[in-house]
């Protein structure tokens, strides 16, 4: 073989790990299309307007989870506790409404406005994630043991904020002041529902501090390189708990649309949700060893979640087969995530073989 001829095989052997590479990054929004197309296929009401708003409001919840997940992971960290945490907020709202603060040194019960019980829920989001990320810097324990102890933590408050038992009826009470709870998970602005416009504003503030601002770029280099990071003048505990932080914000948000959505709070909500959002941002194209990733991929990947999920209820499939396939699901995205990172590695060393 001519030495032209060479050139134009590498070319073409380079164009195709191109091409590849390109489909990989495109996995989720591939997946997604195909899911659409069988799922409508196979069961005629899928694409009916009443079940899109129903899988809207379900993509909007993995969404917003998998938007603080994507932070964390971008780190190279892992964050289990998300599930409990959404538990432990929609615990401490329906109690802040039905039983508001007891004050006994005082003989008496203050009830908060339900924008107070919000930024309260969203504050103890945050301080749960704080928690995490203190412990995995200061302590130097391993993102996974931290928060799968946090996991544990977290379920544990929200059982013993009832006793087990659930906050029902979360209305609140005209002459106490703390109505208007609801509104947030059913009410609607232009036609739309008031969690997924909190999962368009969610997703655009968090692309522009990804792609826009200087904590964005930091974030992406401790998953890098953590320790060049470091030497490059990052504060990488600092960077590394205010990930965990937005992580604990986004579950608390999670928190009170669920429990307003159900008007009522139980201590086993969110139970496995810290796989769906996994999943979704590794489905986005988001690598578990940190580094590469994006908030865009993010919210593919919870459309595609959300798809599977409602599109096999629709089918009529096991509760328990949803679980197999999910599984599988979380599965196959880390073996594609690994083969995308492998051929990177590929291209990157023809490219250095080229120019030498």
């Amino acid at each position: 073989m001519s030495q032209a001829e060479a050139t134009v095989s590498n070319r073409s052997r380079l164009s195709g790990a191109e091409i590849q590479q390109l489909l990989l990054r495109a996995r989720a929004f591939i997946a997604l299309f195909v899911l659409v197309i069988i799922f409508s296929i196979l069961s005629p009401t899928f694409l009916t307007p009443a079940n899109i708003v129903i899988m809207s409001k379900h993509v909007a919840i993995n969404a917003i989870l998998g938007i603080g997940m994507t932070f964390v992971i971008l780190t190279g960290g892992i964050d289990l506790s998300v599930g409990s945490i959404v538990g432990l907020c929609a615990m401490i709202a329906g109690g802040l409404i039905n039983e508001g603060i007891i004050l006994e040194m005082f003989g008496v019960v203050v009830y908060p406005h339900v924008w107070t019980i919000m930024l309260m829920t969203l504050g103890a989001g945050l301080l749960m994630g704080a928690v995490s990320g203190l412990v995995i810097t200061r302590f130097n324990v391993a993102p996974f043991i931290a928060t799968l102890g946090m996991l544990y933590v977290a379920r544990g408050l929200a059982l013993l904020r009832s006793n087990g038992n659930t906050f029902a009826n979360l209305v609140g009470r005209p002459e106490l002041g703390n109505t208007g709870f609801p509104v947030l998970g059913a009410g609607n602005f232009l036609g739309i529902n008031y969690s997924i416009w909190i999962m368009i504003l969610f997703a655009v503030v968090a692309a522009f501090v990804t792609q826009r601002t200087p904590f964005g770029r930091q974030v992406y280099a401790i998953g890098g390189n953590e320790r060049a990071a470091e030497l490059s003048g990052v504060r990488v505990n600092r960077v590394k708990v205010l990930v965990y932080m937005i992580s604990g914000f986004c579950a608390a948000m999670v928190g009170l649309i669920i429990s307003s959505q159900l008007v009522a709070a139980h201590p086993a909500t969110g139970t496995f949700f810290e796989l769906n959002a996994i999943a979704a941002v590794v489905l986005g194209g988001t690598s578990l060893s940190g580094g590469r990733g994006s908030i865009s991929g993010t919210i593919i990947g919870a459309f595609v979640i959300g798809v599977l999920t409602d599109g096999l209820i629709g089918l009529g499939v096991s509760s328990f087969w949803q679980q197999v396939i999910k599984g599988a699901v979380i599965v196959l995205a880390v073996i594609i995530d690994q083969l995308q990172a492998r051929l990177q590695e590929r291209a990157a060393l023809q490219r250095q073989q080229q120019l030498a």
